[in-house]
């Protein structure tokens, strides 16, 4: 076999169905956010970034800046090791009881990302529990996805945020065997969230846990930041709650939130945690400025979400097809994948504006869109700018306007 052909031709067919990913090469700018720099064919721009997950602009918070350095100069830039082989610092040990205060729950585990916090947590619980099975949204991300294959545990897919479908899954299951719902909070791609309740009384209903993925809400909702469900007011009723540290707290790092014996559980069972270096401590001592920071400023939190509807109600009064969403995710319905990177290449190169293209896989064929995330940071100045850019590129490439 011609490996190398192979390997050209598989990119040759991404380049051809318009879903080859081209990486902007960024360099942001601390206290200039949400402008940033970018890198191309050896020239430098400013530009406007609209489709960070750096969704309050907390990895450019001072506090956090200056404690990552004196932290850094204290401990070095490493950890030395694994969680068990000298690489626990203390900064980790305090980044988790701040995570379980924010929860609320007993105790917290760190992970280097959400990632490998879900796909570890879920294979681990459902390899481990005997008998187990999972009941899984059918748009749960990748890392939930690929959490509960590689548990091998017995699963059912319901359909999205479908809580007949779900009862009906649950009430064909034998009741003795331990169950397990997961599902997300915010979908990312479409901005609508989950009946976290009703999952909840369905949970209780028949017998099972709960694992819930907070990834896109945790910083951002609840008066102290603690997600949806806190929000809702149903965070006490979730078995395993799975947050980031690389979205609304502006650095790095995954963790779950639950009862001791729980964590303690996947700590000592989990290879995912096991065998995988612990993050530096800087960063830890970085992620816990950001998430005590959160907790005590609300306000922030209330202009997020000002600033998120203010851009859905300027899209719809400009005539731009701005998809439905209850959160602060604003897609742009686009619906082809070759115009969807047209229309984000024109945006940067004409108009100094950075949001990427969402294709498949990440959303299904025929449903590309561009993703906006609106921060606290951005303002009308800069909502007139992408106005007005998105018209002339939606006008120039022939693109639907909304109904």
């Amino acid at each position: 076999m011609n490996y190398e052909q192979f390997f050209a031709e598989k990119i040759a067919d991404l380049k051809s169905e318009g879903r080859y990913r081209v990486f902007a090469d960024i360099q942001r700018q601390a206290g200039k956010f949400p402008t940033a720099f970018v890198h191309k064919d050896g020239k430098v721009k400013e530009i406007t970034v609209w489709c960070s997950n750096d969704y309050m602009g907390m990895g450019q918070n001072p506090d956090a800046i200056a404690k990552m350095q004196e932290i850094a100069g204290g401990y070095g830039v490493g950890a030395g090791g694994t969680r068990n082989i000298s690489g626990t610092m203390h900064e980790h040990v305090l980044l988790e009881a701040e995570l379980a205060d924010l929860h609320q729950t007993e105790s917290a585990l760190l992970f280097q990302s959400g990632w490998v916090a879900n796909l570890t947590t879920l294979s681990t619980l459902g390899s481990l529990v005997p008998d187990c099975v999972i009941i899984s949204d059918s748009k749960n991300h990748n890392s939930m996805i690929e959490g509960i294959r590689h548990s091998r545990a017995e699963k059912h897919i319901f359909r999205h945020n479908d809580l007949e479908d779900l009862e009906n899954i649950l009430k064909s299951i034998d009741p003795d065997r331990p169950k397990m719902i997961a599902f997300e909070s915010v979908y990312s791609m479409d901005g609508d969230i989950a009946p976290i309740k009703e999952i909840c009384d369905l949970a209780d209903k028949y017998g099972a846990m709960t694992f819930l993925d907070e990834v896109h809400a945790v910083g951002l909702y609840g008066p102290r930041g603690a997600g949806v469900a806190e929000r809702d007011g149903v965070m006490d009723r979730i078995t395993i709650i799975q947050g980031t540290l690389a979205k609304a707290f502006g650095v790095i790092g995954g963790y779950i939130a639950g009862t001791k014996a729980l964590c303690d559980f996947v700590r000592s069972y989990g290879t995912g945690f096991i065998f995988s270096s612990s993050m530096p401590p800087a960063v830890a001592a970085a992620a816990r400025t950001n998430v005590n920071h959160l907790k005590n400023h609300n306000e922030l939190r209330i202009r997020h979400q000002e600033r998120a509807a203010t851009l859905k109600q300027r899209f719809r009064d400009a005539g731009i097809p701005v998809m439905d969403s209850v959160s602060h995710i604003v897609p742009i319905f686009v619906g082809n994948a070759v115009l969807c990177k047209q229309a984000s290449d024109d945006l940067m190169e004409r108009h100094n504006i950075y949001v990427q293209p969402i294709n498949y896989p990440t959303v299904e064929r025929g449903t590309e869109r561009l993703r906006f995330t609106p921060t606290p940071h951005h303002t009308d100045a800069h909502m007139d700018q992408l106005i007005e850019a998105i018209k002339e590129v939606w006008s120039r490439l022939g693109l639907q306007a909304a109904a």
